[in-house]
Protein backbone atom coordinates (compact mmCIF):
# COMPACT_ATOMS: atom_id res chain seq x y z
CA UNK A 1 0.00 0.00 0.00
CA UNK A 2 1.15 3.49 -0.69
CA UNK A 3 -0.12 7.33 0.21
CA UNK A 4 1.26 10.00 -0.82
CA UNK A 5 -0.08 13.58 -0.54
CA UNK A 6 0.12 16.37 -3.06
CA UNK A 7 -0.63 19.50 -2.10
CA UNK A 8 -2.37 22.12 -4.36
CA UNK A 9 -1.91 25.40 -2.05
CA UNK A 10 -1.72 26.27 1.46
CA UNK A 11 -5.65 25.13 1.87
CA UNK A 12 -6.17 22.13 -0.31
CA UNK A 13 -4.45 18.88 -1.11
CA UNK A 14 -5.30 15.57 -2.67
CA UNK A 15 -4.21 12.32 -0.86
CA UNK A 16 -3.65 9.23 -3.12
CA UNK A 17 -3.87 5.89 -1.76
CA UNK A 18 -2.60 2.73 -3.97
CA UNK A 19 -4.19 -0.04 -2.89
CA UNK A 20 -2.59 -3.88 -4.17
CA UNK A 21 -4.17 -7.43 -4.07
CA UNK A 22 -1.56 -8.15 -0.92
CA UNK A 23 -3.67 -5.02 1.01
CA UNK A 24 -7.21 -6.77 0.98
CA UNK A 25 -7.04 -10.37 -0.02
CA UNK A 26 -6.10 -11.54 4.04
CA UNK A 27 -9.20 -9.08 4.64
CA UNK A 28 -11.42 -10.46 2.24
CA UNK A 29 -10.94 -14.12 2.78
CA UNK A 30 -11.74 -13.52 6.45
CA UNK A 31 -14.56 -11.83 5.69
CA UNK A 32 -15.81 -14.83 3.43
CA UNK A 33 -15.29 -17.13 5.93
CA UNK A 34 -17.22 -15.35 8.38
CA UNK A 35 -20.11 -15.21 6.26
CA UNK A 36 -19.77 -18.83 5.86
CA UNK A 37 -20.22 -19.36 9.34
CA UNK A 38 -23.49 -16.91 9.65
CA UNK A 39 -24.76 -17.84 6.55
CA UNK A 40 -28.41 -20.04 6.19
CA UNK A 41 -28.88 -21.21 2.67
CA UNK A 42 -31.22 -23.96 1.31
CA UNK A 43 -29.30 -27.13 1.03
CA UNK A 44 -26.93 -26.55 3.99
CA UNK A 45 -26.63 -26.30 7.94
CA UNK A 46 -26.57 -23.26 9.56
CA UNK A 47 -22.82 -22.21 9.45
CA UNK A 48 -22.00 -25.17 7.45
CA UNK A 49 -22.06 -23.05 4.07
CA UNK A 50 -18.54 -23.70 2.51
CA UNK A 51 -16.69 -20.71 1.63
CA UNK A 52 -16.38 -21.42 -1.96
CA UNK A 53 -19.70 -21.33 -2.15
CA UNK A 54 -19.99 -17.73 -0.50
CA UNK A 55 -17.02 -16.54 -2.98
CA UNK A 56 -18.91 -17.47 -5.65
CA UNK A 57 -22.42 -16.13 -4.74
CA UNK A 58 -20.65 -12.90 -2.94
CA UNK A 59 -17.40 -12.46 -3.67
CA UNK A 60 -17.80 -8.93 -5.54
CA UNK A 61 -19.88 -7.54 -3.01
CA UNK A 62 -17.73 -8.52 -0.24
CA UNK A 63 -14.76 -6.99 -1.99
CA UNK A 64 -16.35 -3.66 -2.43
CA UNK A 65 -17.18 -3.67 1.38
CA UNK A 66 -13.85 -4.99 2.49
CA UNK A 67 -11.76 -2.25 0.56
CA UNK A 68 -14.02 0.82 1.36
CA UNK A 69 -13.44 -0.09 5.21
CA UNK A 70 -9.80 -0.79 3.81
CA UNK A 71 -9.54 2.74 2.36
CA UNK A 72 -11.76 4.67 5.15
CA UNK A 73 -8.97 3.23 7.98
CA UNK A 74 -6.54 4.09 5.86
CA UNK A 75 -7.38 7.41 5.21
CA UNK A 76 -8.41 8.18 8.94
CA UNK A 77 -5.19 7.09 9.97
CA UNK A 78 -3.16 8.76 7.48
CA UNK A 79 -4.76 12.30 8.63
CA UNK A 80 -4.36 11.44 12.25
CA UNK A 81 -0.42 10.38 12.20
CA UNK A 82 0.22 13.07 9.90
CA UNK A 83 -1.77 15.49 12.29
CA UNK A 84 -3.29 17.06 9.60
CA UNK A 85 -6.25 19.73 10.74
CA UNK A 86 -9.13 18.94 8.08
CA UNK A 87 -12.04 20.70 7.67
CA UNK A 88 -15.31 19.32 6.45
CA UNK A 89 -14.27 15.43 5.62
CA UNK A 90 -12.30 13.79 2.64
CA UNK A 91 -14.37 14.19 -1.27
CA UNK A 92 -13.34 11.40 -3.49
CA UNK A 93 -12.21 12.38 -6.92
CA UNK A 94 -14.08 10.72 -9.58
CA UNK A 95 -12.39 9.65 -12.32
CA UNK A 96 -14.01 8.04 -14.99
CA UNK A 97 -11.14 6.74 -17.09
CA UNK A 98 -10.57 4.87 -14.03
CA UNK A 99 -12.48 1.07 -14.59
CA UNK A 100 -11.95 -2.29 -12.55
CA UNK A 101 -12.77 -5.26 -12.73
CA UNK A 102 -13.47 -6.23 -9.21
CA UNK A 103 -11.70 -9.88 -9.85
CA UNK A 104 -9.23 -9.94 -7.26
CA UNK A 105 -6.81 -8.91 -8.73
CA UNK A 106 -7.33 -5.30 -9.31
CA UNK A 107 -4.22 -2.41 -8.43
CA UNK A 108 -6.49 0.42 -7.16
CA UNK A 109 -5.76 4.13 -6.87
CA UNK A 110 -8.19 6.37 -4.76
CA UNK A 111 -7.84 9.82 -4.74
CA UNK A 112 -8.92 12.31 -1.96
CA UNK A 113 -9.63 15.94 -1.73
CA UNK A 114 -8.98 17.60 1.46
CA UNK A 115 -9.35 20.82 3.02
CA UNK A 116 -7.06 22.13 5.38
CA UNK A 117 -6.93 24.19 8.13
CA UNK A 118 -5.16 27.38 7.64
CA UNK A 119 -2.47 28.64 9.89
CA UNK A 120 -2.74 31.85 11.70
CA UNK A 121 -1.60 34.09 14.84
CA UNK A 122 -4.25 35.63 17.82
CA UNK A 123 -2.77 38.28 19.32
CA UNK A 124 -5.32 40.09 21.39
CA UNK A 125 -4.02 42.56 23.71
CA UNK A 126 -4.59 45.39 26.17
CA UNK A 127 -4.57 47.88 23.20
CA UNK A 128 -7.83 45.90 21.65
CA UNK A 129 -10.86 47.96 23.19
CA UNK A 130 -14.28 46.13 23.43
CA UNK A 131 -17.44 47.87 25.38
CA UNK A 132 -18.90 46.55 28.51
CA UNK A 133 -22.33 47.73 28.60
CA UNK A 134 -23.92 48.35 32.81
CA UNK A 135 -27.77 48.67 31.62
CA UNK A 136 -29.37 50.93 34.46
CA UNK A 137 -32.72 51.47 34.64
CA UNK A 138 -34.80 54.64 33.17
CA UNK A 139 -37.95 56.04 35.01
CA UNK A 140 -40.20 54.60 32.22
CA UNK A 141 -39.30 51.48 32.26
CA UNK A 142 -39.38 51.31 36.25
CA UNK A 143 -42.66 52.81 35.94
CA UNK A 144 -43.77 50.30 33.47
CA UNK A 145 -42.69 47.88 35.22
CA UNK A 146 -44.15 48.30 38.43
CA UNK A 147 -47.78 48.52 36.77
CA UNK A 148 -47.62 45.39 35.13
CA UNK A 149 -46.52 43.92 38.59
CA UNK A 150 -49.25 45.89 40.24
CA UNK A 151 -52.18 45.22 37.91
CA UNK A 152 -51.05 41.43 38.09
CA UNK A 153 -52.13 41.53 41.52
CA UNK A 154 -54.96 43.37 41.19
CA UNK A 155 -58.74 42.84 40.43
CA UNK A 156 -61.19 42.78 37.54
CA UNK A 157 -63.62 45.44 37.51
CA UNK A 158 -66.45 46.90 35.02
CA UNK A 159 -66.19 50.80 35.17
CA UNK A 160 -69.13 52.49 32.87
CA UNK A 161 -66.99 54.80 31.29
CA UNK A 162 -63.55 53.35 29.51
CA UNK A 163 -59.82 55.19 30.34
CA UNK A 164 -56.90 54.71 28.92
CA UNK A 165 -55.43 51.37 29.17
CA UNK A 166 -59.08 49.85 29.89
CA UNK A 167 -60.30 46.56 27.27
CA UNK A 168 -63.29 47.05 25.57
CA UNK A 169 -65.26 43.69 24.72
CA UNK A 170 -66.70 44.96 21.37
CA UNK A 171 -68.40 43.54 18.68
CA UNK A 172 -66.23 44.25 15.23
CA UNK A 173 -68.53 43.92 12.01
CA UNK A 174 -66.58 44.90 8.88
CA UNK A 175 -68.41 47.66 7.10
CA UNK A 176 -68.61 48.62 2.88
CA UNK A 177 -67.50 51.69 1.76
CA UNK A 178 -71.05 53.53 2.17
CA UNK A 179 -70.77 52.46 5.82
CA UNK A 180 -73.38 49.88 5.73
CA UNK A 181 -72.77 46.45 7.03
CA UNK A 182 -70.96 43.97 4.60
CA UNK A 183 -73.19 41.36 3.25
CA UNK A 184 -71.42 37.99 4.26
CA UNK A 185 -68.65 39.78 5.92
CA UNK A 186 -66.55 39.54 9.32
CA UNK A 187 -68.13 39.97 12.44
CA UNK A 188 -65.88 39.31 15.40
CA UNK A 189 -66.83 39.49 19.29
CA UNK A 190 -62.83 40.48 20.75
CA UNK A 191 -61.17 42.26 23.37
CA UNK A 192 -59.38 45.27 22.44
CA UNK A 193 -57.21 46.27 24.45
CA UNK A 194 -56.02 50.40 24.50
CA UNK A 195 -52.84 49.80 25.11
CA UNK A 196 -52.35 48.13 21.60
CA UNK A 197 -53.72 50.63 19.61
CA UNK A 198 -50.90 52.72 18.21
CA UNK A 199 -52.70 55.51 16.33
CA UNK A 200 -52.78 57.98 19.31
CA UNK A 201 -56.12 60.12 17.28
CA UNK A 202 -57.72 56.61 17.34
CA UNK A 203 -57.04 55.36 20.95
CA UNK A 204 -58.48 59.07 22.13
CA UNK A 205 -62.02 57.96 20.39
CA UNK A 206 -61.78 54.79 22.50
CA UNK A 207 -61.58 56.67 25.83
CA UNK A 208 -65.32 57.74 26.74
CA UNK A 209 -66.87 55.04 25.44
CA UNK A 210 -70.21 53.20 27.25
CA UNK A 211 -71.81 50.06 26.64
CA UNK A 212 -73.49 49.59 23.83
CA UNK A 213 -71.73 52.58 22.54
CA UNK A 214 -70.94 52.55 18.71
CA UNK A 215 -68.10 54.01 16.12
CA UNK A 216 -66.85 53.16 12.90
CA UNK A 217 -62.78 52.07 13.74
CA UNK A 218 -60.12 52.03 10.30
CA UNK A 219 -58.59 49.25 11.90
CA UNK A 220 -55.72 49.05 9.43
CA UNK A 221 -54.99 52.61 11.01
CA UNK A 222 -55.12 51.77 14.69
CA UNK A 223 -52.71 48.93 14.28
CA UNK A 224 -49.87 50.61 11.74
CA UNK A 225 -50.87 47.22 9.05
CA UNK A 226 -50.14 44.92 11.68
CA UNK A 227 -51.33 41.98 9.95
CA UNK A 228 -50.25 39.36 12.78
CA UNK A 229 -52.49 41.78 15.44
CA UNK A 230 -55.08 42.37 13.12
CA UNK A 231 -55.76 38.47 11.94
CA UNK A 232 -55.84 38.05 16.10
CA UNK A 233 -58.78 40.21 17.04
CA UNK A 234 -60.61 39.50 13.95
CA UNK A 235 -60.36 35.73 13.98
CA UNK A 236 -58.78 35.93 10.38
CA UNK A 237 -55.71 34.48 8.70
CA UNK A 238 -52.87 36.73 8.15
CA UNK A 239 -53.40 36.90 4.30
CA UNK A 240 -56.78 38.39 4.67
CA UNK A 241 -56.01 40.65 7.53
CA UNK A 242 -53.26 42.42 5.02
CA UNK A 243 -55.87 42.31 2.38
CA UNK A 244 -58.40 44.24 4.17
CA UNK A 245 -59.52 47.96 2.99
CA UNK A 246 -62.75 48.10 4.88
CA UNK A 247 -63.51 50.28 8.16
CA UNK A 248 -65.29 48.40 11.04
CA UNK A 249 -68.09 49.62 13.63
CA UNK A 250 -67.51 48.76 17.21
CA UNK A 251 -70.25 47.76 19.35
CA UNK A 252 -68.99 48.23 22.96
CA UNK A 253 -70.23 45.19 25.01
CA UNK A 254 -68.59 45.61 27.88
CA UNK A 255 -65.99 47.86 29.64
CA UNK A 256 -63.24 45.88 31.74
CA UNK A 257 -60.71 47.63 33.95
CA UNK A 258 -57.59 45.68 36.05
CA UNK A 259 -57.02 47.58 38.47
CA UNK A 260 -53.86 47.91 40.68
CA UNK A 261 -52.68 46.22 43.12
CA UNK A 262 -52.25 48.20 46.61
CA UNK A 263 -48.91 49.03 47.66
CA UNK A 264 -49.36 47.42 50.97
CA UNK A 265 -47.76 44.97 53.38
CA UNK A 266 -49.62 41.58 52.23
CA UNK A 267 -49.09 42.99 48.49
CA UNK A 268 -45.11 43.24 49.54
CA UNK A 269 -44.99 39.70 51.08
CA UNK A 270 -46.91 38.23 48.37
CA UNK A 271 -44.36 39.53 45.69
CA UNK A 272 -40.98 38.86 48.02
CA UNK A 273 -41.50 37.28 51.07
CA UNK A 274 -42.84 38.03 54.86
CA UNK A 275 -41.01 40.83 55.85
CA UNK A 276 -38.54 41.76 52.94
CA UNK A 277 -39.82 44.84 51.98
CA UNK A 278 -41.79 46.79 54.35
CA UNK A 279 -42.42 50.24 51.89
CA UNK A 280 -42.79 51.54 48.81
CA UNK A 281 -39.03 52.88 48.68
CA UNK A 282 -38.08 49.17 49.32
CA UNK A 283 -39.94 47.98 46.82
CA UNK A 284 -39.20 50.05 44.14
CA UNK A 285 -35.19 49.49 44.77
CA UNK A 286 -36.33 45.17 44.86
CA UNK A 287 -37.82 45.79 41.70
CA UNK A 288 -34.87 47.97 40.11
CA UNK A 289 -32.63 45.49 41.58
CA UNK A 290 -34.31 42.44 39.66
CA UNK A 291 -34.79 43.91 36.16
CA UNK A 292 -31.40 45.55 36.14
CA UNK A 293 -29.75 41.65 37.37
CA UNK A 294 -31.99 40.98 33.83
CA UNK A 295 -30.69 43.64 31.35
CA UNK A 296 -27.58 43.18 31.97
CA UNK A 297 -27.95 39.58 31.09
CA UNK A 298 -28.95 41.22 27.96
CA UNK A 299 -25.91 43.42 28.50
CA UNK A 300 -23.77 40.31 28.70
CA UNK A 301 -25.13 38.82 25.24
CA UNK A 302 -24.34 41.95 23.15
CA UNK A 303 -20.61 41.58 24.92
CA UNK A 304 -20.39 37.91 23.69
CA UNK A 305 -22.08 39.16 19.93
CA UNK A 306 -19.68 41.84 20.13
CA UNK A 307 -16.52 39.95 20.91
CA UNK A 308 -17.44 37.42 18.46
CA UNK A 309 -17.78 39.93 15.48
CA UNK A 310 -14.84 42.03 16.84
CA UNK A 311 -12.64 38.37 16.78
CA UNK A 312 -13.49 37.27 13.49
CA UNK A 313 -12.85 40.62 12.18
CA UNK A 314 -9.14 40.66 14.03
CA UNK A 315 -7.82 37.46 13.19
CA UNK A 316 -7.97 37.43 9.46
CA UNK A 317 -7.26 34.24 7.49
CA UNK A 318 -8.69 32.22 4.58
CA UNK A 319 -10.92 29.21 4.09
CA UNK A 320 -10.84 26.50 1.39
CA UNK A 321 -14.36 27.85 0.39
CA UNK A 322 -14.84 26.25 -2.87
CA UNK A 323 -14.10 23.16 -1.24
CA UNK A 324 -15.81 23.44 1.49
CA UNK A 325 -18.94 24.48 -0.34
CA UNK A 326 -18.32 21.07 -2.90
CA UNK A 327 -18.32 19.50 0.74
CA UNK A 328 -21.37 21.21 1.38
CA UNK A 329 -23.38 19.95 -1.30
CA UNK A 330 -21.96 15.76 -1.34
CA UNK A 331 -23.08 15.80 2.20
CA UNK A 332 -26.53 17.43 1.80
CA UNK A 333 -27.70 16.57 -1.73
CA UNK A 334 -31.20 18.82 -1.32
CA UNK A 335 -28.92 22.04 -0.56
CA UNK A 336 -29.74 24.43 -3.84
CA UNK A 337 -27.31 26.60 -5.11
CA UNK A 338 -29.11 29.49 -4.15
CA UNK A 339 -29.54 28.40 -0.22
CA UNK A 340 -25.88 27.10 -0.81
CA UNK A 341 -24.32 30.62 -1.51
CA UNK A 342 -27.25 32.44 0.66
CA UNK A 343 -25.91 30.79 3.88
CA UNK A 344 -22.11 29.85 3.57
CA UNK A 345 -21.47 33.36 4.47
CA UNK A 346 -23.02 32.56 7.57
CA UNK A 347 -21.16 28.89 8.01
CA UNK A 348 -17.92 30.61 7.03
CA UNK A 349 -17.81 32.90 10.13
CA UNK A 350 -19.17 30.18 12.47
CA UNK A 351 -16.29 27.59 11.19
CA UNK A 352 -13.19 30.53 11.29
CA UNK A 353 -15.15 31.28 15.18
CA UNK A 354 -14.60 27.56 15.75
CA UNK A 355 -11.03 27.26 14.69
CA UNK A 356 -10.35 30.81 16.70
CA UNK A 357 -11.72 29.03 19.86
CA UNK A 358 -10.02 25.73 19.15
CA UNK A 359 -6.70 28.12 18.58
CA UNK A 360 -7.12 29.73 21.97
CA UNK A 361 -8.42 26.46 24.01
CA UNK A 362 -4.63 24.28 22.81
CA UNK A 363 -2.03 27.40 23.03
CA UNK A 364 -3.85 28.65 26.77
CA UNK A 365 -4.09 24.83 28.12
CA UNK A 366 -7.71 25.49 29.07
CA UNK A 367 -9.44 22.84 30.36
CA UNK A 368 -12.78 22.31 29.83
CA UNK A 369 -13.98 19.67 32.81
CA UNK A 370 -17.07 17.19 33.27
CA UNK A 371 -18.06 19.37 36.58
CA UNK A 372 -18.36 22.49 34.29
CA UNK A 373 -20.38 20.90 31.67
CA UNK A 374 -23.02 19.25 34.86
CA UNK A 375 -23.23 22.76 36.06
CA UNK A 376 -24.08 24.10 32.69
CA UNK A 377 -26.56 21.45 31.99
CA UNK A 378 -28.29 21.66 35.53
CA UNK A 379 -28.81 25.59 35.06
CA UNK A 380 -29.95 25.30 31.72
CA UNK A 381 -32.50 23.06 32.81
CA UNK A 382 -33.38 24.97 35.54
CA UNK A 383 -33.94 27.91 33.35
CA UNK A 384 -36.72 25.78 31.55
CA UNK A 385 -38.22 24.40 33.95
CA UNK A 386 -38.92 28.23 35.59
CA UNK A 387 -40.59 28.90 32.19
CA UNK A 388 -43.69 27.04 33.29
CA UNK A 389 -43.32 26.98 37.13
CA UNK A 390 -42.01 29.78 39.38
CA UNK A 391 -41.23 27.12 42.36
CA UNK A 392 -37.75 26.14 41.82
CA UNK A 393 -36.65 21.88 41.60
CA UNK A 394 -34.65 19.99 44.48
CA UNK A 395 -31.07 20.40 43.60
CA UNK A 396 -30.95 16.61 43.54
CA UNK A 397 -33.76 15.91 41.57
CA UNK A 398 -32.37 18.40 38.99
CA UNK A 399 -29.17 16.55 39.00
CA UNK A 400 -30.99 13.16 37.81
CA UNK A 401 -32.37 15.13 35.17
CA UNK A 402 -28.96 16.58 34.12
CA UNK A 403 -27.14 13.15 33.83
CA UNK A 404 -30.15 11.60 32.04
CA UNK A 405 -30.24 15.00 29.38
CA UNK A 406 -26.10 14.09 29.08
CA UNK A 407 -26.50 10.60 28.54
CA UNK A 408 -28.19 12.07 24.85
CA UNK A 409 -24.93 12.57 22.86
CA UNK A 410 -26.17 15.41 21.18
CA UNK A 411 -27.13 17.00 24.18
CA UNK A 412 -24.02 16.62 25.79
CA UNK A 413 -22.00 18.03 22.72
CA UNK A 414 -24.06 20.98 22.43
CA UNK A 415 -23.01 22.05 26.31
CA UNK A 416 -20.02 21.08 25.41
CA UNK A 417 -19.70 23.45 22.89
CA UNK A 418 -21.63 26.41 25.07
CA UNK A 419 -18.99 25.83 27.58
CA UNK A 420 -16.07 26.25 25.46
CA UNK A 421 -17.51 29.37 23.84
CA UNK A 422 -17.81 30.75 27.50
CA UNK A 423 -13.89 30.09 28.20
CA UNK A 424 -13.08 30.97 25.27
CA UNK A 425 -15.34 34.52 25.41
CA UNK A 426 -13.64 34.72 29.60
CA UNK A 427 -10.00 34.46 27.86
CA UNK A 428 -10.63 37.49 25.58
CA UNK A 429 -12.16 39.52 28.21
CA UNK A 430 -9.38 38.79 30.57
CA UNK A 431 -6.85 39.90 27.37
CA UNK A 432 -8.86 42.81 25.57
CA UNK A 433 -9.24 46.33 27.50
CA UNK A 434 -13.52 46.37 28.48
CA UNK A 435 -14.20 50.04 28.07
CA UNK A 436 -17.35 49.88 30.94
CA UNK A 437 -20.23 52.38 30.05
CA UNK A 438 -23.75 53.21 31.74
CA UNK A 439 -26.17 53.42 30.02
CA UNK A 440 -30.04 53.29 30.44
CA UNK A 441 -32.21 50.60 29.06
CA UNK A 442 -34.40 52.63 26.60
CA UNK A 443 -30.94 53.88 25.25
CA UNK A 444 -29.69 50.10 25.20
CA UNK A 445 -32.56 49.24 23.05
CA UNK A 446 -32.12 51.64 20.34
CA UNK A 447 -28.45 50.30 20.36
CA UNK A 448 -28.93 47.35 19.67
CA UNK A 449 -32.43 47.37 17.42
Amino acid sequence: MNITQEKIDNLNAVVKINIDPADYQARVDKAIKDHAKKAKMPGFRPGMVPPAHIKKMYSKSILVDEVNTLLSDTLNNYITEQKLEVLGQPLPKVDNKQEYNWDFADNFEFNYEIGLAPEFAIDFSSKDKITQYNIKIDEETLASRIKNIRRSYGKMTNPDVSADDDVLYAQLTQLSPDGSVFDDGIVNTTSVRLDQVLDEGIKKSLIGLKKDDELTLDIQKAYNNDAAKIAAILGVDEDTAADLKSNFRLTVKNVNRLEEGDLNQEFFDKLFGESVVTDEAGFRAKITEEIETMMNQDSDRKLQNDIYNFSIDKVQFNLPDEFLKRWLKATNEKLTEEELEGGYKDFAQNLKWTLIENKIIKENNIDIKYEEIFAAAKQSLDQQFRMYSPQPIGDEQLSQYAVQYLQNKENANKVFDEVKALKTLDYIKSVVALDKKDIFYNEFKELVK
